[in-house]
């Protein structure tokens, strides 16, 4: 019997919590899970910045093909973006059907056919905002403000860590740069600062920012590296008694510990050269190069988001908790985000070929080593894209209605939940749509949490992931 087992077993409900904390334990509820027998142990977040078009890639209208062309008339008045409304656009790439369910996806993210029967879709998402900084917020963290913590700070909270040392939530951003909100996306806020998420670079020169000290300082030996850090956390301790309850000094202390800890660890958990040949050439990264490698170009996108599915892989069967990983985020042209005013076939194409790519041998990846049965992956983007046309081949934000899809973890597989109606403009059923608060109840649902008892006092209001809103999809759970 393993530690956290023995934890749970002993005391089990709130006892076990007060004895998890007495034997220093780092999570609240352990892997027994508090409130009922999990599905799952661990999530994955793929996040698409900038908005991808589920009517062009997942969310099949055959209206639209018919209607293509003609003036849009939407029933109502319709409040866009940037005043997006031209007539309406046909799916930019041909749809067909997949797997045994008969799935339509659209060509370009064609690579997902091979796993769609694990995949379960939710076509009536919606939003509140169609501002990308608020957006991208909602669907971390909760809110559409800053000041809350994200998904994977909640789950590294109430789950703990299950590997020393490697940090419990690990954030893959796009190389390029950061999304709206930057870090805030992965922030902390007022929980213990230690369970923020920790962003990782993989196939970069430096894909862990300051955890090594920098070349040109020779003389930095590891014998020297580890004195000096601990005589800080000394410092920081003996600073740390005269000041009781500051969750900043606890948490700058084990991050030192964990920076100490990861020296080992992170290079052997990023090292992908010990996988083999069939496991890169799933993957798409058989070329032998990476893309960051300016002597080759390979197909890029399938590079960097293979890599960084294949890293997850790694890191999940290493104990880490909650992976986040993000595609797109440059303003130039063409893009190489998914916010795709100008050419949607431009800008969309190869960020959804290289995401199907990578997403798709994560899953089948997952499931050949026996992590999808307790792995959740979730897809999500912070909104849709209108129906209509913009400026002849883009389309505007669309925040009344998108897709999200999940697989593993105890999701149902080859569902499709929540219609949108004929144009995918709004839910079919326009009382009844799904929020990303039911989204996040179900995740925590199938980690083995009550979304409605997850909480954390601050300012005189419990605070939990999901507000005073959401409900478990009992659909979508297997």
């Amino acid at each position: 019997m393993n530690r956290r087992d023995f934890l749970f077993n002993s005391g089990g409900g709130l006892g076990g919590i007060a004895l998890a904390s007495l034997l220093g334990n780092d999570g609240l509820l352990a892997d027994g899970g508090l409130h009922h027998k999990p599905k799952a142990k661990r999530v994955v977040q793929l996040f698409m910045a900038g908005g991808a078009s589920a009517v062009d890639l997942f969310d099949y209208k055959p209206e639209l093909v018919k209607q293509h062309g003609k003036a849009a008339d939407f029933g109502e008045p319709v409040e866009a973006f940037q005043n997006g409304l031209g007539p309406w656009l046909r799916p930019v790439w041909d749809f067909k059907p997949y797997g045994k369910s008969g799935k339509m996806l659209s060509e370009t993210v064609s690579p997902l056919g091979a796993v769609v029967d694990e995949m379960a879709f939710v076509h009536n998402m919606i939003g509140k905002t169609g501002v990308h900084s608020q957006g991208t917020l909602l669907q971390t963290t909760g809110f559409n403000r800053p000041g809350f913590p994200s998904i994977g700070c909640w789950v590294s909270y109430g789950l703990g860590s299950a590997n020393e040392n490697l940090p419990t939530f690990v954030v893959l951003p796009d190389h390029r740069g950061l999304a709206s909100n930057g870090t805030k996306n992965w922030d902390s806020a007022f929980l213990p600062a230690q369970y923020q998420g920790s962003a990782i670079y993989p196939g970069t020169k430096t894909p862990v920012e300051d955890l090594f000290p920098d070349e040109r300082m020779k003389y930095v030996t590891r014998a020297g590296d580890k004195a000096g850090i601990d005589l800080m956390t000394q410092l920081n301790r003996e600073h740390a008694t005269t000041r009781p309850g500051d969750e900043r000094l606890d948490a700058r202390i084990k991050s030192y510990e964990l920076a100490a800890k990861m020296q080992l660890a992170a290079p052997e958990a990023l090292d992908i050269s010990k996988e083999s040949k069939e496991v890169l050439k799933l993957y798409g990264l058989d070329h032998g190069k990476s893309a960051f490698d300016k002597e080759i170009n390979p197909i890029e996108e399938t590079d960097y988001f293979g890599r960084k599915c294949l890293v997850a892989r790694r890191l999940l069967e290493r104990g880490v908790r909650f992976v986040q990983i993000w595609s797109g985020n440059d303003n130039g042209f063409p893009r190489r985000n998914w916010d795709s005013h100008e050419d949607v076939k431009r800008d969309h194409g190869p960020l959804a070929y290289g995401m199907a790519r990578g997403a798709a041998a994560l899953i089948a990846d997952l499931k050949r080593t026996g992590l999808l049965e307790d792995t959740i992956i979730l897809w999500t983007t912070e909104f849709g894209r209108m129906p209509s046309s913009q400026g002849g081949k883009g389309r505007d934000h669309n925040p009344y209605c998108f897709t999200n899809w999940l697989a593993g973890g105890g999701i149902k597989p080859a569902t499709t939940h929540g219609p949108s109606d004929d144009f995918g403009y709004k839910p079919a059923d326009r009382k009844h749509p799904t929020e990303v608060y039911d989204l996040h109840a179900t995740v925590l649902h199938l980690l083995g949490i009550d979304h409605t008892k997850l909480t954390v006092r601050h300012n005189g209001i419990d605070r939990r992931l999901t507000d005073v809103h959401g409900h478990v999809i009992n659909e979508l759970i297997g």
